[in-house]
């Protein structure tokens, strides 16, 4: 009976010895350079993107809240005028920037009396409504910046962690070829790296794909309200004018 203890103890001792270390820190170790590469490329795409997400979300719960406390202010029934001297011509989020800057164009064209006739004042009307579209304009392609990083991370991200699948199992067959050894210790560490490069390539895509989906719909819907503001705003100005009649 001792004799078949030990010899259990021996095995499983001998067992433990060939059991190679699967930890991710240890598949990292024994990639090859193309491993590491892909693992490294791929750990880099996942954190820049949940910055990006990260920040982004941010950002629109914050330009949601001005937008809110700008239009209480704007249809609040006070002066346009000391509401744009309030603000000092520095605006804090897009709808306010869209206001200052068709406030600039009409404080310009009346001091230069440009609203005595009705083609000056048609033309001054479309050049407010022009500089309110290129602000806005302006302002979605800073909120849309770095969103063609998500995307691309969603759609190659997949891909990347293939590849890297695609070298691990072929340096699986390579190492059966080399030791003519089918075992499944031969073969494990490649496949483990190639599982482990699949895994970081779904990690990574899989919320870029999430977070552009929604935050491409949240920045449609904030600028649908830009636009309708700028629209509104152009009503009220084109009100003013006919008024100086």
């Amino acid at each position: 009976m001792q004799s078949a203890v030990n010899a259990i103890e021996t095995t499983a001792v001998a067992g433990s010895t060939l059991v190679p270390q699967m930890s991710m820190w240890a598949l990292f170790a024994h990639a090859d350079i193309i491993g590491k590469t892909v693992i490294i490329m791929l750990i880099l795409a996942s954190f820049w993107s949940w910055a990006i997400i990260f920040e982004k979300f941010m950002r629109m719960r914050r330009l949601y809240s001005q937008a809110d406390n700008f239009e209480d202010m704007f249809w609040s029934g006070g002066s346009l005028e000391d509401l744009y001297d309030r603000l000092g011509g520095q605006p804090t989020d897009p709808m306010s920037a869209m206001f200052g800057a068709a406030m600039r164009e009409w404080r310009r064209s009346a001091s230069r009396g440009l609203s005595s006739a009705n083609q000056m004042r048609a033309g001054m009307q479309s050049r407010i409504e022009r500089v309110m579209q290129v602000t806005l304009g302006r302002e979605m392609d800073r909120l849309e910046r770095y969103m063609t990083f998500l995307a691309s991370v969603g759609s190659t991200a997949p891909f990347i962690g293939l590849f890297g699948t695609v070298w691990g199992i072929m340096n699986s067959f390579h190492a059966i070829a080399a030791s003519k050894n089918t075992s499944i210790a031969v073969v494990a560490p490649g496949i483990s790296e190639a599982l482990f490069a699949t895994a970081l390539g779904l990690i990574a895509a899989i919320p870029a794909v999430i977070a552009y989906n929604k935050l491409s719909g949240d920045l449609a819907r904030y600028a649908s309200r830009l636009d309708a503001f700028s629209h509104e705003f152009g009503a009220i100005i084109s009100r003013q004018l006919e008024e100086k009649d």
